[in-house]
């Protein structure tokens, strides 16, 4: 019926009253901008009501009844409240409109109708969505409701059946999905006359076990037995359509368990991808073409578009309107790493020098130069693609046109051919009209008591001494242009003068850390090959020069006010290396206090523990992005150290926050030590500001990541490296026109390594749509969980979380139930209708939701909460990406002789298995779970002991053993840890041992132990919140 790219239009897309969905407010929480809602409008039923503790999803295996939201966005400052407009109350006794009988449709796609969609029934039994008893279902009992039998209503004409009550339907594969609930009971197929029917073919299914009990040998498979899932089949559940009064009758009835395995699987859109679009060539030539996912290995041809390594968006496809927009509330966002690393066999950025000149700009929007500028009359003059202003090109910019319109000399110039480039800039793009000096890099150690005695102190020492032979240096360049400089302190500060003339290093001591100077000038920078033996000398004293402190009082902000002076006296930018590890307490500015209060947690003030206590941290931030000071903290804490207030300077001026937890030289050091390396070693962006630039009609109003703005467009990062990304959200300012689509240009000034003032262009052509069929087609889920979770982050400042994890759930409703209104054919409210790119946008939202961030858990510390908010705040879409759905490897089924990673498998414990061994990684952490009957010969090869009972679980490294499943494993390890910006410590877990509670954790799609819906129970919620949008 509905071909591919050809959707038909339900009868109840038309809007009617009564029917339409009401715009919410979208990504602003608690925006004073934001009105509330019209009057007379109610807000739909919160799915998180107030039966679920703490405002936490649904425990039980129903979702609870139709309980009004709290004040969305009852903002920290008064604010007005802010709810989402929803549909109007609908009589509860019976449905508002005409009762049909549910749509019937082919079992399975023929080839010809591939429409993208995936439809989950989940005929919710107790179907009449607005008569849930208030509360929850006692957990096993399902909803206690009246069943669903089907009810004669208007006819329609016949469809081939998915499943024709009363009827069995023989191979092609079924795809009815049981309803969910909680018993294990297979099925039965509704019959005309509300008769049980035979079970479908997919009853066989066994329920994961339950807490205690053992699970079978093997893990289950990714598919159920009746083969994969293809796109754009139906999987309805008969007989799922509400009816009139008549439903009243009957007992209650047990409710069915979905079967996870039918429902979308993150593993096979993942590996579905790879499969078809792995290991190929992906041109970016085209208008709006969405790209790969980030988890699938390409090669990206930079074809007039940026690559996908540099900007992601949420949709490839604009709508043309705000009401559009407004209406389908898909965030319109850009994921941009700027400096993102490009693989060997990738081209590098290409450097355009025009000399004095300076790149060509439009002059009335600022745009560069790029493959959207139109040449015309001749190429003497040019269009501009983003104001469309005519501008005269320079004369020592002009090229004769050939028969097409295109510029003679078109592929010969990166800036006309191709996405990205850079500009080599001139000194109007630079401080004070003059050129910039080579950046410096400030090491600065906490040498107070503890730090000595735990043998910190001399392995940083030892290491620098290491790492600084490893600078970053321009490519063509011998040696490094960065200048270092070394500081310790702990209620002072002591620096060191270093000038290579010297015999032994001069240590100056300041006292008074309330006035923060630079004793010296001379010597307090120096070039390393020239000074290296003096700094030598240097390293090898400090241990011994402070081995008999006994001073346990630190300072900390007077420690970066003296680097940026430091810095701002020598006249470049540059990044201070702190290594810290407690509570300032000393008497200065940003002296801190234990505000650690387990009571504020879920409270309305919970937020005020994300907050910095003091703003003397916010302006210092401030001085530094002012003076190109970048900071990057390496925290050693053994209790409370207010990373809240800690960590801001590093996250706004663009730095880096490492944490170790009661860091023990013989188990982490090896995680410290390649951090700070590959924190040295990587690509990076001095004294930068950024500037996104628009076509007509939208533009950047909202910006997330590791930045400062002074004002609304001017991105300021005092550096920016190659795995910071900053997440745009853009607005309509008018009407966007289908035929020149959307362009998006990110131009970064910054200052290299070596000193050099340049331009780094990004360009991207979307498409632009009047049709949301089109909108939801070009959509990324991993971009949108990119930008959902930085906009969740950032209002966790401002807002109860519970309002935040609402307002989640209720966007993402409305995002489906759009989608179902206006893009889907019609077909029994029992089904739960995804778009097929936002298929596992559900799964990925829970695990969202679940984080620790928007859900406190008694094991895990405020500290630890405030630092995992700031890493997502910089991520890039593949980092998000697996930080919150984590990479799951069974390891006993490796082929010893392939170099590919093994097929991954659903975060789920029902996966594991007692014979199997499994690596889970999620970029921060990697756990090696043993089950307790792991085959021995896999034991001896990758521990090199003879059993389970001997495996030592304090290692944080595996021996090298050589054989060849220990090196497989090794290899593996190592291709996982390669791409990721933190160093992941190993923990070794053994099942039914007690450090398994951790690792548990991150089973995602399982129910959290502290709240949090599993995956089937959250998709149960989210079906429930459509329904009643909907109705």
């Amino acid at each position: 019926m509905s071909q591919q790219g050809y959707v038909a239009t339900p009868p109840y897309s038309q809007s009617q009253p009564g029917i339409g969905l009401s715009p919410p407010h979208y990504g602003h929480y608690g925006d004073p901008s934001h009105a509330g809602s019209p009057p007379g409008m109610m807000k739909p039923a919160g799915p998180l009501g107030a039966a679920a503790p703490g405002g936490m999803l649904p425990q039980g295996p129903s979702p609870p009844g139709p309980h009004q939201f709290g004040q969305n966005g009852a903002h920290a400052q008064g604010h007005p409240p802010q709810r989402f407009p929803g549909p109007p109350p609908v009589n509860s006794a019976t449905p508002s409109y005409a009762p049909y009988s549910p749509s019937t449709q082919s079992s399975y796609p023929s080839p010809a109708s591939t429409a993208s969609v995936t439809q989950l029934a989940s005929q919710l039994n107790a179907m009449h969505i607005n008569s849930y008893g208030s509360g929850m279902a006692p957990p096993g009992q399902g909803l206690p409701g009246p069943p669903a039998p089907l009810f004669q209503g208007l006819p329609r004409p016949p469809q081939p059946s998915i499943m024709q009550p009363g009827s069995q339907v023989l191979p092609p594969p079924p795809t009815a999905l049981n309803g969910p609930g909680s018993s294990p009971l297979p099925p039965s197929t509704h019959r005309q006359d509300g008769l049980p029917g035979p079970a479908p073919l997919n009853a066989q299914y066994q329920p994961p076990p339950l807490p205690g009990q053992t699970l079978g040998t093997g893990y289950s498979p990714q598919q159920a037995s009746y083969g994969p899932q293809m796109a754009g089949g139906q999987l309805s559940y008969p007989g799922g359509f509400p009816g009139g009064p008549a439903q009243m009758a009957g007992p209650p009835q047990l409710q069915k368990k979905l079967d996870p395995d039918s429902i979308p699987s993150p593993i096979q859109v993942i590996e579905n991808d790879r499969a078809t679009r792995g290991g190929q060539v992906y041109a970016t030539n085209s208008r709006g073409q969405v790209p790969p996912l980030v988890t699938t290995d390409c090669v990206i041809q930079d074809q007039g578009n940026a690559s996908p390594r540099y900007i992601r968006c949420t949709t490839y496809c604009f709508p043309c309107t705000s009401d559009m927009a407004k209406q389908a509330q898909i965030p319109l966002a850009a994921v941009i790493k700027p400096f993102a690393t490009i693989p060997s066999n990738e081209t590098p950025l290409y450097l355009v020098n025009h000399g004095e000149n300076g790149p060509v700009r439009c002059n009335r929007c600022k745009a560069y130069m790029c493959p959207f500028m139109q040449f015309i009359e001749g190429g003497r003059r040019y269009q501009c693609g983003f104001c469309n202003c005519v501008n005269d090109v320079p004369p020592f910019y002009f090229q004769h046109l050939d028969h097409i319109g295109r510029r003679l000399d078109h592929y010969e110039k990166p800036e006309l051919s191709l996405g990205s480039y850079e500009y080599v800039a001139t000194l109007d793009y630079c401080r004070k009209n003059k050129p910039p000096n080579p950046p410096a890099f400030i090491f600065m150690i906490d040498v107070s008591y503890s730090n000595i005695k735990n043998g910190l102190v001399k392995l940083i020492c030892e290491e620098l001494k290491t790492v600084l032979e490893k600078l970053p240096k321009e490519e063509q360049e011998e040696t490094s242009a960065i200048r270092v400089g070394f500081i310790t302190y702990n209620k002072v500060l002591h620096f060191f003068n270093v000038k290579s003339n010297l015999a032994q290093p001069q240590m100056m001591v300041v006292t008074d850390v309330g006035e923060v100077f630079v004793p010296l000038l001379d010597g307090f920078l120096v070039n390393y090959q020239e000074s290296q033996s003096v700094i030598h000398n240097l390293l090898d004293q400090i241990p011994e020069m402070f081995a008999d402190s006994n001073e346990n009082e630190t300072v900390f902000a007077p420690v970066i006010q003296a680097g940026m002076e430091a810095l701002k006296a020598a006249d470049c930018p540059g990044k201070l290396f702190i290594f810290h590890s407690s509570l300032p307490t000393a008497e200065a500015p940003g002296k801190l206090k234990n505000r650690d209060d387990k009571k504020l947690i879920n409270t309305d003030k919970e937020k005020i523990l994300f907050q910095p206590q003091t703003n003397v941290y916010d302006s210092l931030a401030k001085d530094c992005v002012a003076h190109g000071c970048c900071v990057t903290l390496f925290l050693f804490p053994s209790q409370y150290v207010d990373v809240a207030s800690l960590g801001l300077v590093p996250q706004l001026t663009g730095g880096t926050l490492y944490k170790y937890n009661n860091f023990q030289m013989h188990m982490d050091s090896q995680q410290f030590l390649n951090d700070l390396r590959n924190d040295i070693e990587k690509k990076i962006g001095f004294d930068a500001i950024m500037r996104i630039r628009t076509s007509t009609g939208f533009r950047a109003t909202d910006f997330f990541g590791g930045i400062f703005m002074n004002n609304t467009t001017d991105v300021e990062m005092a550096a920016i490296d190659c795995d910071k990304a900053v997440t745009v959200e853009f607005k309509h300012d008018d009407k966007l026109a289908e035929d020149s689509g959307a362009l998006i240009q990110c131009a970064v000034l910054y200052t290299t390594i070596g000193g050099q003032r340049r331009l780094r262009i990004h360009n991207l052509s979307l498409n632009c749509s009047s049709q949301l069929a089109d909108l939801y087609k070009s959509c990324e889920t991993d971009a949108l969980i990119n930008f959902f979770a930085k906009s969740a982050f950032k209002a966790v400042l401002h807002q109860p979380l519970k309002v935040i994890r609402e307002i989640l759930v209720n966007q993402t409703a409305h995002m489906l139930a759009c989608y179902r209104k206006n893009c889907a054919s019609p077909s029994a409210a029992s089904q739960l209708i995804l778009p097929d790119s936002m298929k596992i946008l559900p799964v990925y939202m829970n695990c969202l939701l679940k984080n620790c961030v928007l859900l406190s858990r008694p094991e895990i510390s405020t500290d630890e909460r405030a630092y995992q908010r700031q890493l997502v705040m910089t991520m890039g879409v593949a980092d998000s990406q697996l930080f919150f759905y984590p990479q799951l490897l069974p390891i006993h089924t490796l082929d010893v002789k392939s170099t590919a990673l093994p097929t991954a498998i659903r975060c789920s414990e029902s996966r594991l298995s007692e014979e199997g061994i499994f690596l889970l990684a999620n970029g921060l952490n990697m756990f090696l779970w043993l089950g307790v009957s792991s085959p021995p010969e896999l034991i001896q090869g990758i521990f090199n002991v003879p059993s389970f009972a001997h495996i030592n679980t304090d290692m944080t490294t595996l021996p090298e053993v050589g054989n060849p499943y220990s090196q497989t494993l090794r290899m593996i390890m190592s291709i996982i840890q390669q791409k990721r910006p933190y160093s992941m410590k190993l923990t070794i877990v053994k099942q039914r041992e007690q450090p398994e509670m951790v690792f548990r954790q991150f089973l995602v799609e399982d129910k959290g132990l502290y709240g949090g819906s599993s995956y089937v129970d959250f998709l149960c919620c989210v079906h429930k919140e459509i329904c009643q949008l909907l109705n």
